[in-house]
């Protein structure tokens, strides 16, 4: 069997550690599809599970990384061939599931998304587990009733992966963004993706009111806790936010005012185990209502070999946009 480059997390006495090593091919875990895995990406659950900070990863040796694409190299499901292009996004990977760093992969071809044609595979990437989520949030805000010309759509943690994606397919989509930072350096990049107005998320971080002045006809919201809270005092009624994610904290420090005298919705968006074909629609809808220009322009490209020290960087707020890793 071949060996290979791949990221692989150890237990050790102290907590855990990363290497970039040369794994073997017999070590891989049980699937009925083997994928030449090009590219992967860097999250803030692959931050959390490369340094330890966070309880992502449930059994070792874990190969990290939440997302991969590439082209299907052997197969006995009946769905795919070789040459076969597809995307992974999350379902257990980096937890319980060999991950994307890696240049090899096996997995249930059940978990399998084809890449739309006309994406490639590193264009696939760029979107990542962040963009997909972010195309899961829109269309939770369009099933509950979130049009254009309502009223404006705000997205928190503007500058990350979630966040960029979902501003520019907002802004595609016809929306008035305003973009929640906490990098005020980023106004101009975050307004070359679609966003009208930039504002400081100080005034989300304080004490939430149980209503505040209705100003948002809805939120795309990565931050959770106090942020959130704050957001869903401001909605207008009949409004909705899609939540995705916790970067601030799991708490919620809110009354059920926003809920019961405005009728405010808190739509929870979960990417890990959404069903196969919410993901294939999710997929469908990137391919034509994600401005390629503008997805290239929020992409940076690292090597395997910097993508531990990437995952680190994202924890500390210091990555914008998306990062794609080279993997092949």
């Amino acid at each position: 069997m071949a060996k290979f480059k791949a990221i692989l997390i150890e237990k050790e006495e102290a907590g855990q550690k990363a290497n970039l090593i040369d794994f073997d091919e017999a070590n891989l875990m049980e699937g009925d599809v083997t994928i030449a895995v090009e590219w992967s990406t860097v999250n803030y659950k692959d931050g959390l599970a490369i340094t330890g900070k966070g309880p992502v990863v449930r059994k070792f040796p874990m190969i990290p990384g939440i997302d991969l694409a590439g082209t299907v190299e052997s197969s006995s499901h009946p769905a795919w061939k070789p040459g076969d292009k597809v995307v992974l996004n999350g379902f257990g990977l980096s937890e319980t599931i060999f991950g994307g760093y890696a240049q090899k992969a096996r997995v249930k071809g059940d978990l399998l998304v084809a890449i739309p044609a006309g994406m490639s595979t590193r264009e696939a990437m760029a979107i990542g587990t962040a963009g997909y989520t972010a195309m899961l949030c829109v269309i939770a805000l369009e099933r509950h009733g979130i049009k254009p010309g309502q009223g404006p759509i705000i997205v928190t943690g503007a500058a990350g992966g979630v966040g960029s994606v979902a501003i520019a397919l907002l802004a595609k989509l016809g929306h008035v963004v305003i973009a929640s930072t906490g990098r005020m350096s980023e106004v101009d990049y975050l307004k070359s993706l679609g966003a009208g107005e930039v504002v400081d998320r100080n005034q989300f971080t304080g004490p939430a009111k149980p209503l505040d002045q209705e100003r948002y006809a809805g939120g795309v919201d990565s931050v959770g806790s106090t942020t959130l809270a704050n957001l869903l005092a401001m909605t207008k009624y009949g409004g909705a936010v899609a939540a995705c994610g916790l970067a601030g904290g799991r708490d919620l420090p809110t009354q059920v005012a926003p809920f019961i005298l405005r009728s405010v919705a808190l739509l929870g968006v979960d990417s890990v185990r959404a069903p196969i074909e919410r993901r294939r629609e999710a997929w469908q809808r990137l391919a034509t209502d994600l401005d390629r220009k503008k997805l290239a322009a929020m992409t940076t490209e690292i090597p395997l070999s910097q993508a531990m020290d990437a995952a680190r960087a994202i924890l500390d707020g210091k990555v914008r946009g998306r990062t794609v890793v080279r993997v092949s």
